[in-house]
């Protein structure tokens, strides 16, 4: 197993991956407000790395958040999406303002795109990437210690509320990481 021990590692690991920053030169094109790159963008690589895997895993999708408070219709997201498409058309864009996500995940309403990273399923998934005038940052609430170390464990947030807890055991079961990365740890706790 590989090591990836700090967020400059996971810098690193991604500024060498031309189809990474491909994606990340895209999506900062589009100028969204307090926007990342997040999820299985980034843990399917991490994951490939620290496991040793040869060929990329594919992601279902590219999940890009933003945080814009004056407009919440999905009609946004939708045009967004498009914007993206005319960028790298044959990506499988999923764009969310998380200003209004927490309609979906009932919760009380997030303050910003790292509040609604802070909200996903798992530790391991509540992370995100940003390109912002060729520098790279990440968004990493809850560090990058379990992603790096391959462990699967629920956010504070999934936690603390048995249906919640239920939705993170079905994505446990439906994602079926533990199929192409053996070695996960998974908490179901």
């Amino acid at each position: 197993m590989r090591l990836l021990q700090t967020e400059n590692d996971l810098i690193s690991l991604i500024a060498a991956d031309d189809w990474m920053m491909n994606v990340l030169e895209a999506v900062e094109k589009v100028h969204l407000p307090d926007c990342w790159v997040c999820a299985g963008f980034i843990r399917s690589k991490v994951w490939d790395y620290i496991y040793e895997k040869e060929d990329r895993t594919p992601v279902a999708d590219i999940d890009v958040i933003y945080y814009d408070s004056s407009n919440l219709t999905e009609e946004k997201e939708k045009h967004y999406e498009q914007e993206l498409l005319k960028i790298c058309k044959d990506e499988p864009w999923s764009v969310k303002n998380q200003a209004r996500m927490h309609v979906i995940n009932g919760s009380n309403p997030y303050h910003s795109s790292l509040d609604g990273i802070s909200h996903f399923p798992e530790i391991a998934t509540a992370i995100g990437i940003k390109l912002t005038n060729g520098r790279l940052q990440v968004a990493a609430p809850y560090g990058i210690h379990q992603l790096s170390a391959g462990i699967i464990e629920p956010t504070p947030f999934f936690l603390e509320n048995k249906e919640r807890y239920v939705i993170y055991r079905q994505r446990i079961t439906s994602k079926q990481w533990h199929l192409r990365w053996p070695k996960l740890e998974i908490n179901l706790q």
